[in-house]
């Protein structure tokens, strides 16, 4: 099934697709757009995996891209090649990531690589960090935010699956320039 099908197919319940670790819906990928940058800015998923979410924001908006990055390119089945990077290992950090205007972790493995990422780039062009994953996995990433500049945290109401969760983390207002 390519991706234009599997937007036409999605409903506005959220629904595990054998590809995404995220349960995605209608609801939540309109929830995503709505949050994420427009091009020319661009949104970097650390971690992007297979990249059907990541290729179903994108599809479903034209003025939203969302690249992606994977510690092996042959993982990629959804990301147009020219939006897929890779990096050495996982503990590796794509430079570009500097770049973007925000990040997204969906289902990620372990919270110092998120740390690694804001304390190396964060300073840089990145307005906001979306985190997707477990509810019960959130007590453990939650102390890498309120440790950096993106303290500020929402937990927008996208319509995941509920034990889901969404988490936006900004910049505080101290912290911008």
């Amino acid at each position: 099934m390519d991706v234009t099908q599997m937007i036409n197919e999605l409903s506005s319940s959220s629904t595990l697709f054998p590809d995404c670790c995220l349960a995605v819906s209608k609801t939540v990928i309109t929830s995503l757009i709505s949050l994420l940058p427009k091009k020319p800015a661009f949104t970097l998923s650390i971690g992007s995996g297979q990249g059907l979410l990541e290729s179903l924001i994108s599809h479903s908006d034209e003025n939203v891209s969302v690249q992606g990055v994977e510690v092996n390119s042959s993982v990629n089945r959804y990301i147009a090649e020219e939006d897929m990077h890779v990096v050495p290992g996982t503990w590796g950090l794509y430079s570009f990531a500097q770049h973007a205007t925000a990040w997204m972790f969906v289902y990620p493995r372990d919270p110092k690589l998120i740390t690694r990422y804001m304390d190396t780039y964060g300073d840089q062009a990145v307005e906001l960090i979306i985190w997707l994953g477990p509810r019960v996995d959130w007590p453990d990433y939650e102390p890498c935010f309120h440790h950096s500049s993106f303290s500020e945290l929402s937990f927008p109401d996208i319509g995941l699956m509920e034990f889901e969760v969404a988490v936006v983390a900004r910049k505080s207002e101290s912290m911008q320039v």
